[in-house]
């Protein structure tokens, strides 16, 4: 369910806020008119929260670095979110090359410090002693920490992006480069919970241990994340069609009638949805129930399922080798409920629906999944919500 909300967009990127940031805005506000005292009470407070605003806005101009090197290269970017850790752009597919990832990756960092630069001249030209002065100068800085620390070599942060793009680069294997990239990423998040440990001891500044524990939290759980879809994502190209694919259809003559056909098939209630014509020993196509309410019933009693079969040439088919990314895209991009598969003498080998992928899937990679799930999905047409699997195809075939 979608919690967060749409604030607006930018350059046709929906912007989103997520509840919890409030939190933050919160706190950056309390830091600031904390550190402005000397300005007076509501001078202080003012542009406390004025800067709080700001560092949202170098964030999210940050972020629209990473989405605007996207849309470049012919990526669709979803949407922006502002949360509690910062910001994220929510970008739907990889880069082609290594180089274009890295272009991706530190668009960013590269945003930043330019507004760090342009800051630090605009500081120039305002008089010392102002508060302007104070709030410029802080607004540099953050931006530039805000670049150093994306830089960090460890994903999720763009520092890992960068060192995915250098592994790629160097391996030729972007899988193997996300898996190394995500590891230095949770090797740096249980660095940073130590961390945070070692200053709620040590110096008993207990927000500032807090808050960097909850960052080395935030990049072990997101580094995890990228580990398992990599993994996902290789196993999509790993499974293929032969692997899913089931034979839950049935072969009918085609020289019978149509009202032959729905007596002996149509009135049962264990019938099954898919049917495949044949005679003469060769595969004729498929029937569809809908074109047999399309002629007259008078028709019936005459007319051979010849005549309203789909050729195997007609209808969505794969070859047995396709792998699974593939049967997946295509059946998000046309939009059907199942494929058929197809031996290379051209015959029917089965039939795949989104049921059958995610109940292959769930055997390779040892996930629990109930009948009743598999049942459900096939009923509905559609992935789990926590298994994105048309988004997560559609970034693995590139």
């Amino acid at each position: 369910m979608q919690t967060n909300w749409k604030i607006g967009s930018l350059f046709g990127i929906p912007l989103f806020l997520d509840p919890l940031w409030f939190l933050i805005l919160g706190l950056a506000t309390l830091n600031f008119g904390v550190a402005y005292q000397e300005l007076g009470t509501v001078t202080a407070w003012s542009a406390g929260l004025i800067m709080a605003l700001l560092l949202f806005a170098s964030v999210l101009l940050h972020e629209l670095g990473h989405s605007l090197a996207a849309r470049s290269q012919g990526i669709k970017v979803n949407s922006i979110t502002l949360f509690l850790f910062g910001g994220i752009a929510a970008i739907e597919e990889e880069s082609k090359t290594p180089g274009k990832a890295f272009q991706v990756a530190i668009a960013g960092p590269l945003v930043s410090i330019g507004l760090f630069l342009l800051l630090r001249l605009g500081n120039n030209v305002v008089p010392d002693s102002s508060p302007i002065s104070m709030m410029v100068g802080d607004l540099a800085r953050i931006n530039l920490v805000v670049a150093l620390f994306n830089l960090i070599p460890g994903l999720p942060l763009d520092g890992g992006q960068v060192l995915k793009a250098a592994l790629w680069q160097i391996t030729g294997n972007r899988f193997q480069a996300v898996h190394w990239a995500a590891k230095a990423g949770q090797l740096l998040g249980y660095g940073a919970i130590a961390l945070g440990f070692a200053v709620d001891y040590f110096t008993r500044e207990l927000v500032t241990g807090l808050w960097i524990a909850l960052l080395g939290w935030f990049a072990i759980r997101n580094a995890n994340s990228y580990d398992r879809v990599t993994t996902l994502q290789e196993t999509l190209l790993k499974v293929t069609a032969t692997d899913v694919m089931t034979r839950d259809f049935r072969v009918i003559d085609a020289d019978q009638t149509l009202r032959s056909f729905a007596d002996a098939y149509l009135l049962e209630t264990t019938a099954p949805e898919v049917y495949f014509a044949a005679s003469d020993g060769r595969y004729r196509g498929m029937v569809a129930i809908e074109d047999l309410r399309l002629v007259e019933r008078s028709a019936w009693e005459t007319q051979t399922l010849h005549s309203i079969v789909h050729p195997l040439t007609e209808i969505p088919t794969v070859a047995e080798s396709t792998s699974i990314a593939e049967v997946i895209n295509k059946l998000e991009n046309d939009n059907l409920p199942r494929i058929t598969v197809l031996t290379p003498a051209g015959a029917v080998a089965g039939v795949i629906d989104r049921g059958d992928i995610v109940k292959g899937l769930a055997q390779k990679l040892g996930l629990r999944m109930t009948e009743d799930e598999i049942k459900r999905i096939k009923e509905e047409g559609s992935y789990p919500p926590g298994l994105q699997l048309g988004v997560i195809a559609k970034s693995t075939v590139n």
